[in-house]
């Protein structure tokens, strides 16, 4: 089959817009082209929409949870950095490559509704044990996604929060990932990870075929004194390699221009580790020879109201079915009871608390790593959150 291409060899699906969306898509890339500010409130054509909420992105965390199970395994307090470093690359590979079906292009997940959970399990893999996901949206002005997600035999805990805002610049779509996570080895005397993510580019909107590249960086800084720096560039007009990142490990004590390793490739592809110390290169990870994880799901009847394939299942049925008039539909009728819910609760004087987590102002993990990471690189973050987090409340 013939694929029609755009400006700088890029695909183009104009042609398979929906007769009855085209105009709703022009007046989507009118409204890009003019607006300022956060543009998350712009409402998208349904054609371009995911049939899930992103509520579920968060699971990919442990998309391939034997790697988040082996960060604990090293004696060494260095190569544990480096398995942290190997599952993390892993996870962009499956956030933001795996997950796009082959053939198709990249599409804009539901606004999760206040209160919105999901929960699900990757199942063993390499008995490494399950690894347990719950998900729930904490706040909907700004968009935040609260996250716990556990390994109980690895002893591996992740937990944190994540938001966007996004922006147009130079007629790119610029998604800026707020929040952080930590990442705590509970077999290794409750050792610590504060990382944050990175921005990323949606290109290709112009011509209905989007797709995503990261930019920026991610800031990693372990409690045992050593941290890293992961750099992305995103694919040159003329040259340059797609999704590419640079990253390079320091010990917090140590001088700040020696480097432990640095590793360098395609977080969608191969990579490669140079040892500093011996100038020994070697292969660190190609994401291409991952198998997916198995995932464990309940029936959508066991589901309670507020979890999320539950909330959106008639809006995602529609999708899948190509029917984007009941979609739009539909996902009004649920726009609509949330934003009475919300003026009910503001009439009473209702304040309304997330059911899993809590939000924590000088979360004592993340104060702490950050002073420690502050003390050797200088990175732009959520600066009205910046020692808070959102903590689970209880145990899995």
């Amino acid at each position: 089959m013939m694929m029609s291409t755009g400006a700088a060899g890029e695909m183009n699906n104009i042609h398979r817009i929906p007769s009855e969306q085209k105009n709703a898509f022009y007046s989507f890339l009118q409204s890009l082209a003019t607006f300022t500010g956060d543009i998350s409130a712009l409402t998208c054509p349904t054609f371009l929409l995911a049939p899930k909420s992103i509520t579920e992105y968060s699971d990919y965390w442990a998309a391939q949870p034997e790697l988040f199970a082996a960060i604990p395994q090293s004696d060494n307090e260095v190569k544990r950095l480096l398995a942290f470093i190997k599952w993390f690359i892993s996870y962009l590979n499956a956030a933001y490559i795996r997950r796009v079906p082959k053939g198709q292009w990249e599409k804009k997940p539901l606004n999760p509704a206040l209160g919105e959970q999901w929960f699900m399990t990757w199942c063993d893999v390499d008995n490494c044990g399950e690894t347990e996901v719950l998900c729930e949206q904490v706040s909907h002005h700004p968009p935040v996604t609260g996250f716990y997600i556990k390994n109980q035999k690895a002893g591996v805990v992740l937990n944190g929060y994540s938001g966007q805002s996004t922006r147009i610049s130079n007629a790119t779509l610029v998604c800026d990932q707020t929040g952080h996570e930590v990442v705590t080895l509970k077999s290794r005397n409750d050792e610590t990870y504060l990382f944050t993510s990175p921005s990323l580019t949606v290109r290709g909107i112009w011509y209905a075929a989007p797709y995503v590249e990261l930019i920026g960086t991610t800031c990693i800084q372990a409690s045992t004194g050593y941290y890293a720096f992961i750099e992305y560039s995103s694919r040159g007009w003329i040259s340059g390699e797609k999704n590419h990142f640079r990253c390079v490990i320091r010990k917090n004590d140590g001088d700040p221009k020696e480097i432990l390793y640095r590793i360098e490739g395609q977080w969608s592809g191969k990579s490669t580790i140079t040892d500093y110390t011996t100038k020994l290169t070697e292969p660190f990870l190609d994401v291409n020879m991952l198998e997916p994880a198995k995932a464990k799901v309940k029936p959508l009847q066991d589901m309670g109201e507020m979890e999320t394939r539950r909330i959106w299942q008639k809006v995602s049925e529609a999708i899948r079915n190509n029917d984007m008039v009941l979609a739009g539909t539909e996902k009004s009728v649920i726009e609509n009871q949330k934003r009475a819910e919300q003026k009910e609760r503001e009439d009473k004087g209702l304040k309304w608390e997330p059911q899993y987590f809590k939000w924590v102002d000088n979360e004592p993990q993340v104060d702490k790593l950050r002073k420690m990471l502050s003390q050797v690189v200088k990175y732009k973050d959520d600066a009205t959150n910046r020692n808070g987090n959102w903590v689970f409340k209880g145990e899995l």
